[in-house]
């Protein structure tokens, strides 16, 4: 839920921002705000592999995810944006296993694959609206960096996730100054709208603070390509909110799209078949032993 009304908010923003200097804004502001947390806890600060984990995640989870993605929200609606981003899953489990990091479910490949077609369904006239391709090229390499976040924190663990958040968002941030220098935006203004107003808050706090906190403490837990099932939930939420507040159009593909989403995040990311009783065999070595 807060990071499906994430890109919703981004639309508003963008509205008075220009995309690098906002997605600054948004994660120097978030760092910051860790930071002070981290000091008030004395929190550790992540050194040796966790800072290189650290390093990664700020990175792959920031810093270039976010200067693709704020380019592509430009031009692509709300919830377009969160059906492409709906391919981190598969993306993921591919990239996870070609670094060594999980091997090949056959359940997590099958769930995927249902999934992505239930995001076509939903997503079918989404995609029909009149979308640059160069923004939809954007928003594919946004979800190839988001996928590979997942990775490195699981090769690499950064610890703590209120210090691993605090200096990979800051991190980030820096890189989303400098390429918003590098690309000739000019100095932020003060943004006049209230409605930027609440979706820079909306994007600091819970959409940033409250989201990445939460995806360190779930990917302790589990296997990056279960964290990342959650993106196939995502677009539902930017649609219907992209939807009341921005007024892209809803079809009623999204009923059944969603239905098919949500069997296939139940196949890959929670269904455990379970094993059978042993055979008879198996019980008499046991039984003798």
């Amino acid at each position: 839920m807060l990071a499906g009304a994430n890109a919703p908010a981004v639309r508003f923003a963008l509205v008075e921002l220009s995309p690098y200097s906002a997605a600054a804004i948004r994660f120097l502001a978030a760092g910051l705000l860790l930071g002070v947390l981290m000091a008030i806890q004395r929190r550790p600060i992540p050194r040796g592999d966790r800072l290189i984990g650290t390093v990664l995640f700020g990175i792959f989870a920031f810093g270039l995810p976010y200067a693709l993605l704020y380019q592509g929200l430009r031009d692509a609606p709300a919830g377009t944006t969160m059906v492409m981003l709906a391919i981190v899953p598969l993306l993921t489990l591919l990239l996870a296993v070609a670094q060594g990091v999980e091997r090949m479910r056959a359940l997590g490949l099958v769930g995927a694959l249902i999934a992505c077609v239930g995001i076509v369904v939903v997503s079918a006239d989404q995609l029909s609206l009149e979308v640059p391709l160069l923004a939809l090229v954007l928003l594919v390499g946004a979800a190839v960096c988001q996928a590979e976040s997942g990775v490195v924190v699981k090769r690499f663990p950064p610890g703590d996730p209120v210090s691993a958040n605090a200096v990979g968002m800051l991190l980030g941030g820096v890189m989303l100054a400098v390429a918003a220098v590098v690309g000739g935006e000019s100095i932020p203004r003060v943004p006049a709208a209230p409605e930027t107003w609440i979706a820079m808050l909306y994007l600091i706090g819970p959409g940033s603070i409250g989201v990445f906190i939460l995806v360190l403490f779930i990917l302790a837990r589990w296997t990056a390509s279960a964290t990342s099932y959650a993106f196939l939930l995502f677009p539902f939420v930017a649609i219907a909110l992209g939807a009341t507040l921005l007024n892209e159009p809803v079809q009623p593909s999204f009923l059944a799209g969603g239905a098919i989403v949500l069997a296939g995040v139940y196949l890959g990311a929670v269904y455990r078949p379970r094993s059978g009783p042993p055979s008879p065999a198996a019980e008499t070595v046991a039984a003798e032993s």
